[in-house]
């Protein structure tokens, strides 16, 4: 049981860091759209990437 909550909580992981994408590239944020999206394709071999930048992303946001 675990394991499928563990890959359940992975999957909604690439899921939100793919919505955070599309919102990104609906405000005109190209290079943070498309920094989401290989965050995301990648979060399946390194779990957690995609969250890590996700937050990454409006920290700097937030400091500029």
């Amino acid at each position: 049981m675990a394991t499928r909550t563990a890959g359940t909580f992975g999957k909604l992981s690439i899921v939100s860091t793919l919505v955070d994408a599309a919102v990104a590239f609906a405000r005109g944020r190209r290079k943070s759209g498309l920094l989401l999206v290989v965050a995301a394709a990648l979060s399946s071999r390194i779990p957690g990437l995609g969250t890590l930048t996700s937050v990454a992303l409006r920290v700097a946001r937030r400091v500029r």
